[in-house]
């Protein structure tokens, strides 16, 4: 034997059980594809919640009927809504829920109130109402 081969067949025979000549490297691990993380939980609302959102529903559908029929206090409502949004929308999930019901209240009237009549005042006068006992109890109750 030649000794270039003797010294080859020594290597190999100290090199142990499965080596070779060439050594492959490890194939590089596939990264695992992870879920995504669900959004955290949001806090529980409050429990005068229904009624939060009931009054943004009157409170957009008078910013309606008072747009509708020219009421000078018109813009007066949206900037209620806004200030409410401001004061309650402590999530984005609750801000959503209280434009939602502002949006409910104003198309809600949209859809049946192209002019303004007898009946488009008298729905803001009785909203008007509601939404003021509302209002009020909710004071009464929780503070503010």
């Amino acid at each position: 034997m030649s000794r270039a081969v003797l010294i080859a067949a020594v290597m190999l025979a100290c090199a142990g059980p499965g080596a070779t000549a060439q050594q492959r490297a490890p194939a590089p691990a596939r990264p695992v594809p992870q879920k995504p993380e669900p959004p955290p939980a949001e806090p529980e609302g409050p429990v005068y919640e229904p009624q939060l959102l009931k009054l943004s529903e009157i409170i957009g559908s008078l910013a309606y009927l008072r747009t509708l029929c020219g009421a000078a206090e018109a813009q007066h409502w949206h900037d209620r809504m806004a200030a409410l949004v401001e004061a309650e929308g402590r999530t984005p999930q609750r801000r959503n829920r209280l434009t939602a019901a502002f949006n409910r209240g104003f198309k809600a009237y949209a859809l049946t109130h192209r002019h303004c009549t007898d009946a488009s005042q008298e729905a803001a006068s009785r909203l008007a109402v509601e939404g003021e006992q509302l209002s009020r109890a909710l004071a009464g109750r929780y503070g503010g």
